[in-house]
């Protein structure tokens, strides 16, 4: 691969047709960070949270008065609705059932639409890489009644705005997005001497209660990384000095009355009444009480840890330089991260500068989605209709925010790289070729591939019976489905 054919494609998500090569590589990837714009057309107008949370505030409405119907006692039998209705519990999982759909079809579909094209048109592919790795880094999953309109939110709101930010500051509004806090389960955690919690078990209910979801997998997963100098006692202090950070109007169960009529749905809000009272003291350092502020502060200094910089860098590293990341790039990646307490340009700047990334032989083999996405720019494509894309994309796969795990999808080429998953891609391809009309293939490779074209694949163009086999046949070919 020459320098411009790592910058168009291990750096950004692929070549398009239409776009010239850049001559000075490192420069088209820096200047990209002036020409960034967080809120694009596409995703200015995508479905948002607060959109989203209004329909579930709906929704959670009709399920607490169905409940109400069928009674809070076990031994109440669900009641028959009027005439030849199911019973009321049979129609509380009927609504959920169609808001699943409804969501997945509108809200869901509108995203992962306006996520492609925005991906496909955009000036700063490098930029809009860094978004998509560091959305699978805080990975919420789709596949959650509750998530499936909001999982793209969570990319548009807390990950875009902040990419050239602080990591401090995307990790706080991460943590912050009703998506997350619905996902990983915070919105219904109690404190076991909150206000709220001692009422609790004064009634003898004992199925309400603390929730470690969150403040496990930001040790585990957003900041230190797994087994890192943390116990599980910090991870349960941790989750006590989280309690209170719920959602305006969307939240269920005894917690949702607590959070107040204040904001929005979908807002963050700090409930009082759920909070654990008291100080904690996580990895040996004291955080006094202090309502909301008490899980900032411990957020403030895991953003920095010397632990999570290596985290960081090591997931960088590999993304960029290899499914065995260097370690010299890591300790470089580790130290602009420490160095500049968390800037995040900074480190991409140390990104673009290691040598490790900027390798002759493909160091990744594409997910996915990046083949997708660098097919389609190939072929200039600009539009996209969401739900064919949705499709394509769980055919291939990988559904958009949809890893069915906290940690993400994996980025390794063990992952994706298996005969059937190869299989599904030449039959994606044919289709792209089908719809591309008269493409030259063999004109179109040295642009997207720019003088790394191998010569058995430029014999191989050359043999063709026809454009279409051509043009699939480049879009299977392995310097095209590596990067």
């Amino acid at each position: 691969m020459t320098k411009a054919s790592v910058a168009l494609n291990r750096f950004g998500l692929g070549a398009r047709g239409d776009q010239p090569v850049p001559t000075d590589p490192i420069g088209w990837l820096t200047g990209q960070f002036a020409k960034y714009d967080p809120r694009p057309d596409g995703i200015a107008s995508a479905p948002t949270s607060a959109g989203v949370s209004a329909e579930l505030a709906d929704y959670f409405r009709q399920q607490r008065a169905l409940r109400a119907q069928i009674g809070a006692s076990p031994a109440n039998p669900p009641i028959m609705a009027p005439g030849t209705e199911p019973p009321v519990k049979d129609e509380a999982v009927r609504q959920a059932r169609q808001f699943a759909q409804r969501t997945g079809r509108g809200d869901y579909a509108g995203a992962v639409g306006a996520r492609a094209v925005n991906a496909l048109t955009t000036d700063t592919p490098f930029i809009e890489r860094l978004v998509h790795f560091w959305a699978n880094h805080f990975a919420v999953s789709a596949d959650k009644l509750t998530v499936i309109g909001l999982s793209g939110t969570l990319e548009f709101e807390a990950i875009r705005p902040h990419v050239l930010g602080t990591f401090r500051d995307m990790l706080i509004a991460v943590e912050q997005h009703p998506a997350m806090l619905l996902y990983l389960d915070q919105a219904v955690s109690v404190g076991p001497n909150s206000p709220l919690g001692l009422r609790i078990a004064a009634r003898g209910n004992r199925k309400v209660g603390l929730n470690e979801n969150l403040a496990r997998e930001i040790l585990e997963l957003h900041t230190l990384g797994v087994r890192t100098g943390y116990t599980q006692a910090d991870v349960t202090e941790f989750a006590r000095a989280m309690t209170g950070w719920t959602i305006a109007g969307i939240g269920r169960g005894p917690g949702a009355a607590a959070a107040g009529t204040d904001g929005l749905p979908g807002d963050f809000v700090f409930a009082v009444p759920l909070h654990e009272p008291g100080d904690r003291t996580i990895m040996g350092k004291r955080y006094p009480a202090g309502g909301v502020e008490q899980a900032r502060a411990v957020l403030s200094d895991v953003a920095i840890s010397p632990a999570t910089a290596t985290h960081i860098a090591t997931k960088l590293a590999r993304h960029f330089a290899g499914d065995t990341p260097p370690p010299a790039m890591v300790a470089r990646l580790q130290a602009a991260f420490l160095n500049s307490g968390g800037d995040l340009p900074t480190v991409y700047r140390a990104l673009i500068a290691s040598p490790e990334a900027w390798v002759e032989q493909p160091v990744k083999f594409k997910t996915p989605w990046e083949w997708t996405i660098s097919s389609m720019r190939a072929l200039n494509v600009k539009t996209v209709d969401p739900q064919v894309m949705v499709g394509l994309l769980n055919q291939l796969g990988q559904p958009t925010w949809k890893p069915g795990q906290p940690v993400g999808y994996d980025d390794i080429a063990a992952s994706w790289a298996g005969p059937d998953a190869v299989l599904r891609r030449v039959e994606a391809a044919e289709r792209f070729a089908a719809r591309a009309g008269s493409v030259d293939a063999r004109a179109l490779a040295p642009k997207v591939l720019p003088g790394s074209v191998s010569p058995a694949t430029q014999t191989a163009l050359a043999n063709c019976e026809s454009p279409a086999q051509a043009l699939a046949l480049l879009l299977v070919a392995p310097e095209f489905m590596r990067r």
